[in-house]
């Protein structure tokens, strides 16, 4: 009897300890520092260490969190717990830490939610920095570089062995130039890079490998000039007009590396560059070549503004080549045919990292100055960085989704964060100027704004569809040293941001999962944003347009909501037709859908879905035109059925009245009518006008027409 007795009490103590897990499994800290080294970190720096599992609140306090100098004295440093209650945040100090070293300290009397805690108690120490830190030689950068691999990848084989992919008397002087339309861009006096560009006279467009220079005007005479055609390797997709330059950018494709072996290698092999060749096209007939630039990594993005064209591309350098030899030259190369035109590699002491960061990229960004055309580019190097860019006057930033601590302990709970990079823009010099990190992550550049010297920044946290840890929207707004003044979170809980579009002191996003919630934000106090209004309406906006002051045009589709009849109670939701909407947003606290317009059925889409430079809007002119693909549905009772059928494939133009709301002018289409599905050659791609005269571009055509009555003027064929 004794030993059963004792059996069942071990039984008993068994299941107690697998149940509380209390003597098994101690509190982790699963991202967020490093014991084992001391941590170099920028003055602002905000710590967030994040936790297995969730916190008991009481134990996060100023006595169990904490920093110190290297003098022993506490510091007035803010302690939080987030939301989710897994991370703790600790502020930095009012004015920023100083030049200093500190130690972070974390004690084991912090316990999780059910009473577990850490092992021991845990100091981080770190040094704080003014400056990013370069990386002096060779040997620091590929130590610096294996490092970073190591924490994400492990001790494992898991380096890639190629480059990442990645997601603008001479002729005809007789005819002056005339009043055109212009890339629809973000921020007003500075352009971004795109397919088609108009001087007023002659419309250029990049279709596959070449440049056509192509006579618009007269209209009834067009006329195709000149056809630059690239080598294979070379593809250009994005171009700028400056005056009478022409900035023609794109990808290069380098030849595969040779049979040397790694451990043989000293420089790694060149896989991709972004080059840039840059036309003097006063003569279309004749343009010259004024200069090539090309820097290794794949373009990211773009802008110009003042004259001066700012490239932006990512190098995924060869890990398995640093892994196989450390003592491989895998510093990024350029070259610059005003200078030198062979590739150099960055010198050491001018490559910079963020010293928190675990991006393994370089990030290059190249000033080039159209006025000068014999000065050398100016070049920064960042090992780290972003992926979404936003750009003011004075400023740009970059912003990189942040994995960490996932890619570490594969630990799925924990969703991404996003890190900012902001760097002061003054003409040819582009300096790092501080960062920070935010909760949740970016949709596109128009979640990003800078208004009154504030960054202001809209982003989601969390997944849709997981009802455990549903999504959040938020938005923060930092000032110019990026330190959290103001934010207002946990919007739309469950949905995700589908826009957003930035007004001064007015913020619209717009979020989505079953309804479109228009949300209208007054953000005139930085440190109290705040709601003022909410409108949800079927459907969702991916793009939001400023019509006037009190007016914003939504772009998007409609949806329909079908209950599930099955075990999972989640309706299901599909896209239709797409959708326009004009808001009335004249009462703030009141935003009203004023007119709508649905376009076709399921599977009708268009490219300003995803790509705001396809819009053609213009009030003066009350033109709103953009391309779209044309889906009409069937007559199937089965709403679960896909029953569409191709209808249209063009371009439509509408005129848009407050009183009468969209009003479809003209159906603009390449294709042959008789066609029964889409034909890539005879898509619409952009939209543009020159003085009175309206033109449509595909690969193989371009038509023109009078605004007035949309009567076909013109059409010329593009075609090899």
């Amino acid at each position: 009897m004794a030993k059963k007795w004792l059996l069942i009490g071990g039984t008993f103590m068994i299941m107690m300890v697998i149940l509380t897990g209390f003597y098994v499994t101690q509190l982790k800290v699963v991202g967020g520092i490093d014991v084992k080294e001391d941590l170099i970190v920028l003055k602002n720096k905000l710590w967030r260490i994040h936790f297995s599992e969730k916190l008991d609140p009481a134990t996060i306090n100023k006595n169990t969190v904490y920093v110190m100098n290297k003098q022993g004295e506490k510091q007035e440093v803010a302690v939080s717990l987030s939301e989710d209650q897994k991370t703790i945040l600790i502020e930095p100090l009012e004015d920023g830490y100083t030049i200093n070293s500190y130690t972070l300290q974390l004690s084991n009397e912090i316990k999780s939610r059910i009473g577990r805690k850490m092992a021991a108690n845990m100091t981080q120490s770190f040094t704080v920095k003014e400056t990013l830190p370069v990386a002096e030689s060779k040997s620091k950068l590929n130590k610096h570089l294996l490092k970073r691999m190591t924490e994400i990848w492990g001790n494992n084989n898991h380096f890639v062995k190629e480059e990442a992919a990645m997601d603008s008397s001479t002729a005809g002087e007789s005819n002056k130039s005339q009043e055109h339309s212009e890339t629809n861009v973000q921020v007003n006096g500075i352009d971004e890079a795109d397919i088609v560009k108009t001087d007023g006279e002659y419309i250029f467009q990049l279709k596959d490998n070449t440049l056509q220079f192509i006579r618009a005007v007269p209209a009834e005479k067009m006329a195709l000039e000149k056809v630059i055609t690239y080598e294979q390797e070379f593809y250009p997709f994005q171009m700028y007009l400056q005056n009478d330059q022409l900035i023609v950018m794109g990808t290069s494709y380098k030849g595969q590396p040779n049979e040397i072996k790694p451990a043989d290698m000293k420089i790694a092999p060149i896989h991709e560059t972004t080059k840039a060749i840059i036309y003097n096209v006063k003569d279309k007939k004749n343009p010259v070549e004024i200069r090539q630039i090309e820097m290794e990594g794949t373009l990211l993005t773009s802008r110009l503004m003042d004259g001066k064209v700012y490239l932006i591309a990512n190098k995924y350098p060869d890990y398995w080549l640093l892994r196989e030899n450390p003592e491989i030259d895998i510093r990024p190369r350029y070259s610059d045919s005003a200078g030198n035109s062979k590739m150099q590699a960055v010198n050491y002491d001018e490559i910079q990292y963020f010293p928190e960061s675990k991006e393994t990229n370089f990030t290059n960004i190249a000033v080039i100055d159209l006025e000068k055309s014999t000065s050398k580019i100016a070049l920064s190097t960042y090992l780290g960085s972003g992926d979404q860019l936003y750009m003011s006057k004075n400023n740009l930033y970059l912003a990189v989704t942040n994995y960490m601590p996932l890619a570490i302990e594969g630990d799925q709970s924990v969703s991404p964060d996003t890190t900012i990079y902001k760097f002061t823009v003054n003409g040819m010099e582009v300096d790092f100027h501080t960062s920070s990190e935010i909760s949740g992550t970016v949709l596109n550049q128009f979640s990003m704004d800078e208004y009154n010297g504030n960054f202001r920044i809209a982003t989601t946290k969390g997944q849709v569809w997981d009802d455990s840890r549903p999504s959040a929207n938020n938005l923060y707004i930092l000032d110019e040293n990026l330190k959290q003044v103001g934010q207002l979170e946990d919007l739309a809980r469950g949905e995700r941001i589908y826009s957003a579009r930035f007004m001064n002191d007015r913020i619209f996003i717009v979020t989505f999962k079953e309804t479109d919630p228009l949300f209208v934000i007054d953000g005139s106090n930085p440190k109290q944003p705040k709601v003022l209004g909410e409108l949800k309406i079927p459907g969702f906006s991916n793009y939001l347009h400023p019509y006037d002051e009190n007016h914003l045009i939504g772009f998007g589709h409609d949806t329909k909501v079908i209950p599930n009849k099955g075990s999972n109670s989640q309706p299901l939701i599909f896209t239709d037709g797409v959708k326009l909407s004009l808001f009335d947003i004249t009462d703030l606290s009141n935003p009203k859908e004023k007119f709508t317009e649905v376009i076709g059925g399921r599977g009708t889409y268009s490219q300003l879905n995803y790509d705001h430079k396809a819009l053609l809007f213009d009030k003066k002119k009350n033109l709103f035109a953009f391309p779209i693909t044309v889906y009409e549905n069937g007559k199937s009772t089965n709403e679960m059925e896909w029953d569409s059928t191709f209808a249209f494939q063009g371009a439509y133009v509408y005129n848009i009245d407050l009183k009468k709301g969209f009003s479809l002018q003209s159906k603009v289409s390449h294709h042959d009518s008789k066609a029964i599905y889409e034909e890539w050659e005879y898509s619409i791609n952009r939209i543009l006008y020159i003085g009175d005269t309206f033109y449509a571009l595909s690969p193989n055509k371009i038509s023109s027409y009078e605004i007035s009555s949309y009567k076909l003027k013109g059409e010329l064929s593009l075609k090899k």
